[in-house]
């Protein structure tokens, strides 16, 4: 074979290129479909840029394969296509993204055993974000009114779409600001840098800054919404909803204005959907995000902005960087043991790592492949803040050294297919990993009476939201949810899950004999996707004490006709609203 290596890179890149000009195009259209309130447009493109990656991946494999046997190119072939991508990429503005690019094809066709930073791009280069965000950013001020500084910034992003209210709404952000910050009270010079981009995503536009007040900074977001008629409070059964095509009249309002790191890291919550946000330099991007973001990591807000493949690749960098600055052992993870998972984790480290076992139990009426096209599911599908977003990885190479000896023999007990144990390495082929979460089932266990309270609550409030988006979580244990950081009720265990409508709730049939009640099996007949509410109560919690919490904010849960109604309404294309900040931020409109 003739030496081929620019040629490879060069179709590498070409494949690349067509894959951002495709992610672009599909971004870009975000702001007219927020504009006239399109709201299933909105998730379908969502779910059309995620398979752009996949659809990249393999166009050109397939190519390389067929044209230019590119799975049996040496060892030196690689290292001169490498450095004839370098010279390809040099000077882009998404170089880093590139590069991410480049090692999903390389990985595709060498495998993982070759990979090393000789032949792809494995280490982090060396920083390149100098923190001149003058691309990027607009200054607005200086001011010594908030009303005036808050109006120039509303004034800096224009909508076709007029505000319902515009002066109601400043006046509104600027009294709450003030209520809760002393510091603006007193006349003094105020300024602000904004992302010139706006952040959209499910209902909502987003514009995101830093605030500037003398020597103190703070973060600065504002949400916009659509002001359409029977919009609803969040969390309070079915969520707010929508049908498109109605033939509304469009307006816009301030829905909220968000200052603090901890409300701003809700917006961008790993069980969100990914923002559509036109970004030149990713890098730089991040890296502002970052400063005002500063519990998040490079590799969250990646793939917040929808580079989630690079978020991967960021990921598995600061993986690595963290397993050289810690000495803790991998451990099987705290709580029940999943029937179809197994979950390990290191301490130190906030993520979980996932391997399906190689067995289910038999109440699982599921396969393997079943559980990754759910798993596919959610990645692609709304997750309305309550549905944890994960990474997908083959061939995942850990240090032995770090497992402990109970983890091995789990894996090895339950996982053996994707286990491959070296004298220095373990080797798993197919793993997800996603954020750590406290079990909601350990967390009842500790917490008191008022959290006790508040965590049942959004637990029903997180049942109904997935219901409203069209999912049915199947498996709705309390040992399938968990509690953030932010106390905020999240669904983590995905084989069972299913569209909503794919379900038919019932009642459960009269007894016809007393002797009916005391059976072993039902006295009626139950097909596959046949689910009965009236059960849940009794799966669902083993303590009288719990339910009966419950009950007092969502006993409707337990009613057929709830579910059924929820049904149509998700038939009736309707769209429910989704809010990722607390009810209490929500801006009056009186």
């Amino acid at each position: 074979m003739n030496d081929v290596s620019a040629e490879i890179a060069s179709i590498i890149l070409l494949g690349f290129d067509r894959y951002r000009a495709g992610f672009r195009e599909i971004t870009e259209g975000a702001r007219d479909r927020f504009q006239t309130g399109n709201w299933h447009a909105v998730q379908q493109a969502s779910a059309a840029r995620i398979q752009l990656y996949d659809d990249f991946a393999d166009g050109v494999t397939d190519r390389l394969v067929s044209d230019y046997r590119a799975s049996r190119l040496t060892t030196g072939e690689w290292q001169r296509a490498k450095r004839q991508y370098i010279e390809m990429i040099s000077g882009r503005d998404d170089a880093e993204l590139a590069e991410t690019g480049y090692n999903t094809i390389f990985r595709k066709l060498a495998g993982r055993d070759q990979l090393n930073n000789d032949l792809a791009f494995v280490l982090a280069p060396a920083e390149t974000y100098p923190g001149d965000y003058a691309a990027i950013t607009q200054r607005i001020g200086p001011h010594t009114d908030l009303g005036e500084l808050i109006r120039s910034i509303l004034a800096s992003f224009h909508f076709d779409t007029p505000y319902s209210n515009l002066e109601r709404d400043i006046t509104n952000m600027t009294s709450v600001m003030e209520s809760y910050m002393p510091i603006l009270r007193k006349p003094r010079v105020i300024e602000c840098e904004m992302l010139q981009s706006v952040f959209y995503r499910n209902k909502g536009a987003y514009l995101i800054g830093r605030l500037t007040i003398g020597e103190h900074q703070c973060p600065l977001a504002i949400a916009i919404q659509h002001d359409v008629p029977g919009r609803g409070v969040p969390g309070r059964g079915v969520p707010g909803r929508e049908a498109p095509g109605q033939g509304k009249k469009k307006e816009l309002y301030i829905d909220s204005v968000i200052w603090n790191e901890n409300d701003l890291s809700m917006i961008f919550s790993f069980t969100r959907s990914y923002f559509m946000v036109h970004v030149k330099h990713p890098g730089d991007m991040v890296k502002f995000l970052h400063e005002i973001l500063p519990n998040k990591k490079r590799w969250e807000l990646f793939t917040s902005l929808g580079f989630y493949k690079h978020g991967k690749t960021e990921f598995f960098r600061g993986f690595v960087e963290h397993l050289e600055n810690s000495d803790d052992q991998f451990v099987i993870a705290k709580g029940i043991k999943g029937l179809v998972m197994t979950v390990f984790t290191l301490p130190s480290y906030e993520v979980v790592f996932k391997v399906i076992r190689d067995k289910f139990s038999p109440i699982k009426k599921i396969t393997r492949n079943q559980v990754k096209d759910a798993y596919y599911l959610v990645k692609t599908h709304d997750r309305v803040g309550r549905m944890a977003d994960t990474q997908e990885f083959m061939n995942f190479v850990f240090p032995k050294h770090r497992f402990s000896r109970e983890l091995i023999d789990e894996l090895i007990s339950v996982a053996p297919s994707s286990i491959t144990l070296t004298e220095e390495h373990v080797v798993i082929s197919h793993l997800y990993t996603e954020r750590s979460m406290t079990p909601l089932n350990i967390y009842i266990e500790h917490c008191n009476e008022l959290e006790l309270t508040q965590v049942l609550d959004d637990y029903g409030n997180a049942i109904k939201q997935l219901a409203a988006a069209n999912i049915f979580p199947g498996d709705m244990l309390l040992k399938n949810f968990g509690v953030t950081r932010h106390g905020r009720v999240v669904f983590y265990d995905y084989d069972e899950i299913c569209y909503l409508t794919e379900v038919n709730f019932r009642v459960i049939p009269e007894a016809r004999y007393p002797e009916d009640e005391l059976a072993a099996e039902p006295w009626y007949s139950v097909a596959p996707n046949d689910v009965f509410p009236e059960e849940f109560g009794t799966f669902l919690f083993n303590s009288k004490r719990l339910r009966s919490i419950f009950n007092e904010h969502h006993a409707d849960i337990f009613d057929p006709e709830y579910w059924r109604s929820v049904q149509n309404s998700v038939r009736n294309q309707a769209v429910m609203d989704v809010f990722p900040y607390r009810s209490k931020r929500r801006l009056h409109r009186g």
